[in-house]
């Protein structure tokens, strides 16, 4: 007799198994961290295949949440992700095709109309200051 409950989960601690992985290009594997699930600065376990957590932020999501509160690296997966699933994820880290340029721009408005990128703006620090 098989014990189901056991094999489901070796099956979600097993990376060779990951119904979410990709086939990274070489390139792309190094310096990506553990396959191990790991748990973030908010105590939620990322890369355990449960993206629906009753702790997580999204689960508990209201219009006094500030969703900069699940940006950030912590809340991805370096190769347990569902987002690598997307044709986009899938071109990029498998095929080595660059993204595509201006998918998400609006069609018919400026985004970034009255933004000040000249050198003198707080934001266009990406220049070297003068010392």
């Amino acid at each position: 007799m098989t014990d189901h409950k056991h094999e489901a989960k070796q099956h979600v601690d097993d990376p060779e198994l990951d119904p979410y992985e990709i086939e990274f290009l070489p390139q792309f594997r190094e310096g990506r961290g553990s396959r191990d699930p790991f748990v973030n600065q908010y105590g939620i376990v990322i890369g355990d295949h449960q993206y629906e957590s009753a702790d997580s932020p999204l689960s508990q999501w209201s219009v006094d949440t500030d969703p900069a509160v699940m940006a950030g690296d912590e809340w991805v997966h370096p190769y347990k992700d569902i987002g690598f699933q997307t044709a986009e994820n899938r071109d990029i880290f498998e095929k080595g095709l660059p993204p595509q340029g201006g998918i998400f721009t609006h069609p018919d408005k400026n985004a970034s109309y009255g933004l000040d990128l000249t050198e003198n703006s707080p934001i266009s620090d990406e220049k070297e200051q003068p010392e």
